[in-house]
This record gives structure tokens, C-alpha cells and sequence, in this order.
């Protein structure tokens, strides 16, 4: 299944405030925050994410699974699914767990073309420069008539300095997102409502000062009581056909089927 990395390039839809950070600085900044992130968390297992029914309902069909970029919150079974991520820190801790690991970057899959039945990577398009590169990769790495599932920030209006701390490159507007997933041969089924990001602006701005001024401290509050509680409180997936009505929207999650690309 190995290959080596293809160049592939296209346009992104940004935020000003991020347009001046260059490839080298973003991944910089990723691995800046997820290694420290990763280093202090455990494994928290896929069975206790809102996403378990989904995933559970496509496990039939989909023998050949890969994840990018799981972190230690991978969403698929960690038997039987290939993980890949950049941050040593998680991929030591799946390896400890049994998984089987691989260090790489989703614009570089080291994975050959059709491979796999179901392919899964949430909250990390959004992370890299190319996204149309990412997106290539990640379709060119499912078979034609295979699942990719994706989650995706929307909005670029809502974007704020969170989005920065954590290594957000841009939010997306609803109707260029359909058309980009298309243009990598990625149509929607179902979508649903996804995301834990605080609705108030005053715990987000909170959280910030706390991280920014206190990282030690908020890593291991973050890691061992607010993440608990938000595994706690999610609310049950409400998947509906097609793209779910976006307005006031964060964040949303995606069914996509690979068409053929005859």
C-alpha cells in the first residue's frame, strides 16, 4: 500500500488573519500545541464519541479502515484500523494500545490509490496549508464507492483567536465546501451538527487567557475534567440527508461517498 508523496496543488478559502502563516509555520504550530496536548491526555476510546452509531452502522462494510490524524480521540475501532498522525506523542500511545500506527501528513498519504473501504479524518482539513491537496489525498486513498468521513468548521465569520491557538488555517462557507468536496469526487449524503467548541464567547475567551497564561494547569484541566465533561454531555448525532441547515452552525460532520472518477 505505500506510495511515495504526489505534488498536487489548489486555492484555499481563508481567513485574513491567517493568510501570512506559512506551511512551515502552521505545522510548526500544530505540532506545537499537539504534542504538549497529546503528551499530558490519555487515549480516550472511540466507543464514548457521539460518532460510535455511525461508525458501528459502516463497520460491516469497510474492512480496509484508515484514520488521520486521531490523536488520542481516534473515532474508529482500534483494532483493524490504520491510524496515521504527525505527533509522536499519539502515535507512541496508540502503539502502546495496540493500534497500528504510522507518522505522516494528510497531504502525503503513504497509502496507494483505492485502498480502503472507510477512510476518516475529523478536524484536520482545516489544520494544513493545501487543503485541496489534503482532500485529494484522502479521496485518492478510498476506493470508488467507499466512505469518507470528514468534519469541517464553518463560517469564516466566526472566526476568532481560538481558531489561531488551535492551528485552524480557515473556516469554510457551506456552499464552496459542497463544491471543493466535489471537485475530489466526494459527493454528501448525510451531515449533522458536530463540534464541543463553547457557544459562549466568554468561556472561549477564558479558555485562551488560561492556556496562554497558565499551560501547565490547562492542559491537565482540559485532559482530565473539561474533556470528561464534554464526552458526558454531547448531544446524539442528528444525521439528515444531504447538508443539514447551516446557519449559526460551528461545525458540521460529513458522509461522503467517493464517486468514480470516470
Amino acid at each position: 500500500m505505500l506510495r511515495s508523496e504526489a505534488a498536487q496543488s489548489g486555492a484555499t478559502v481563508q481567513p485574513e488573519s491567517s493568510q501570512a502563516v506559512s506551511e512551515r509555520e502552521l505545522l510548526d504550530r500544530n505540532r506545537s500545541y499537539y504534542d504538549k496536548l497529546w503528551s499530558d491526555a490519555r487515549l480516550v476510546e472511540p466507543q464514548r464519541f457521539n460518532t460510535w452509531p455511525l461508525v458501528q452502522s459502516l463497520l460491516p462494510t469497510a474492512a480496509l479502515r484508515l484514520e488521520v490524524a486521531p490523536g488520542l480521540r481516534p473515532r474508529l475501532p482500534l483494532e483493524g484500523t490504520q491510524f496515521l498522525d504527525i505527533s509522536e506523542p499519539a502515535i507512541a500511545k496508540l502503539r502502546g494500545c495496540g493500534a497500528q500506527v504510522a507518522i505522516g501528513k494528510v497531504t502525503g498519504l503513504p497509502f496507494a490509490d483505492d485502498a480502503f473501504d472507510l477512510v476518516c479524518a475529523f478536524d484536520i482539513i482545516e489544520h494544513v496549508d493545501d487543503d485541496d491537496r489534503a482532500l485529494s489525498e484522502v479521496s485518492r486513498a478510498a476506493k470508488p464507492g467507499g466512505v469518507v468521513l470528514v468534519s469541517m468548521p464553518l463560517h469564516p465569520e466566526f472566526w476568532t483567536s481560538f481558531d489561531e491557538l488551535v492551528g485552524h488555517k480557515r473556516r469554510y462557507e457551506p456552499a464552496l465546501l459542497l463544491s471543493k468536496l466535489a471537485r475530489h469526487h466526494l459527493t454528501v449524503e448525510r451531515s449533522a451538527v458536530y463540534g464541543m467548541q463553547p457557544r459562549s464567547s466568554w468561556l472561549v475567551d477564558l479558555g485562551m487567557w488560561w492556556l496562554l497564561n497558565d499551560r501547565e494547569r490547562a492542559m491537565w484541566w482540559y485532559n482530565r475534567v473539561i474533556m470528561q465533561l464534554g464526552l458526558l454531555f454531547q448531544k446524539r448525532l442528528r444525521l439528515e440527508p444531504g447538508m443539514v441547515a447551516t446557519d449559526g452552525v460551528d461545525e458540521v460532520l460529513l458522509v461522503c461517498r467517493k464517486q468514480s472518477r470516470g
